[in-house]
C-alpha cells in the first residue's frame, strides 16, 4: 500500500499534469470505485476545473472550482497515469477524467481497492477515515506532547499502534518498521511502556524517515510509481524492511521477520531489545 512519502509523491507530480484543466467528461468503468452514485459523481464534475491537490495522511484531496473536492485512496495498487485521449485504454482503467484540451486523467487498480469521494470543500472532517486521522507528521503538526499522550493509551505493541492512523497520520508497514530499527525498539514493545527517551527518539525518526522518502520520491517495492510512471528510490535506503537475513548495518547481526498484528515485521535482535517485562499480548 503506498505509504504517505509515496501519495505525496503522487500529489506532487500531478500538481504539473492536470492544474488548470477542465474536465470535458468522465467514464466510470467499476462504479465501486466511487462512494455514492457513480453517474451523480460523473455528472457533477463537467466542466468543472482542477485548481489544487491537497493531501492528508494517505488521502489525496483534488481540489475542483464550484467548491467540490475528490477524495481519493489509492489503497494497495491505485495509481494515476495522465494520457492522449486516443490512447487505448488498458485493462485495469477504471475511471476517466477526460480533458477539453484532448489529455486525459486515468485512474487505473489492479485489485479495485481504490476509493473516491466527491464532497463540498471544506467537509473533508466528515468523511469516514479522515475524521480521526491523527496529525501530520511533521514538526509544525507533531509534537512529543501529543505523541506520548497518544502512545499512553495504547497498551498494544508500538508496531500496529504506528500503524492506527488515529495516533499520527501516513505511517504504513514498511516506514513503520525503518522508524523503529532507527529508534531502536522493539516492534513488540507495548507502546504505553516506552519511555521519555524512546518517544523522543521515535518521534524525530518518523519526521526525518518521512521527509527523506518524500525527496527520494517513495519507495518502490512491487508495483508503486509516480505519476509519471517511474519508481520512487528510497528502497535503495531502507535499513529494515525487507532485509531479513541480512546484516544490520548498525551491529552486523542478522535482521529477522515476524509477524506482528498479522504483518510482516523486521528488526535487529541486537538493537532491538524486548526486555520480558515488556512482552504485549498483541
Amino acid at each position: 500500500m503506498p505509504e504517505l512519502p509515496e501519495v505525496e509523491t503522487v500529489r506532487q507530480g500531478l500538481r504539473g499534469l492536470i492544474l488548470n484543466k477542465t474536465i470535458a467528461n468522465v467514464e466510470v468503468r467499476w462504479g465501486k470505485i466511487i462512494n455514492g452514485d457513480s453517474t451523480q459523481f460523473a455528472n457533477d464534475l463537467v466542466g468543472l476545473t482542477f485548481q489544487e491537490i491537497d493531501r492528508r495522511g494517505k488521502y489525496l484531496l483534488f481540489r475542483l472550482s464550484d467548491e467540490l473536492t475528490i477524495v481519493s485512496h489509492l489503497r494497495m495498487e491505485g495509481k494515476y497515469r495522465v494520457t492522449p485521449q486516443a490512447q487505448e485504454v488498458t485493462k485495469h482503467t477504471h475511471v476517466i477524467f477526460n480533458f477539453t484540451d484532448g489529455t486525459a486523467l486515468r485512474y487505473l487498480d489492479t485489485r479495485k481497492f481504490g476509493r473516491m469521494t466527491l464532497i463540498k470543500t471544506g467537509t473533508e472532517d466528515q468523511v469516514g477515515g479522515l475524521k480521526t486521522l491523527g496529525p501530520e507528521p511533521t514538526a509544525t503538526d507533531f509534537t512529543v506532547a501529543d505523541f506520548t499522550q497518544r502512545l499512553r493509551k495504547h497498551k498494544k505493541a508500538i508496531k500496529p499502534t504506528l500503524l492506527d492512523q488515529n495516533v499520527v497520520a501516513g505511517l504504513g508497514n514498511i516506514y513503520a518498521d525503518e522508524v523503529l530499527w532507527l529508534s531502536q525498539i522493539h516492534p513488540l514493545q507495548p507502546a504505553n511502556t516506552l519511555t521519555g527517551t524512546q518517544i523522543q527518539a521515535l518521534h524525530d525518526n518518523i519526521i526525518a524517515e518521512l521527509a527523506k522518502a518524500i525527496k527520494a520520491k517513495g519507495t518502490t517495492i512491487r508495483s508503486y510509481t509516480d505519476a509519471y510512471g517511474a519508481t520512487g528510490g528510497f528502497q535503495l535506503s531502507l535499513h529494515a524492511y525487507g532485509r531479513e537475513g541480512e546484516p544490520c548495518e548498525r551491529c552486523g547481526v542478522t535482521i529477522e521477520k515476524i509477524k506482528v498484528a498479522q504483518r510482516g515485521t523486521h528488526f535487529c535482535p541486537h538493537c532491538q531489545v524486548l526486555p520480558e517485562s515488556q512482552v504485549s499480548a498483541s
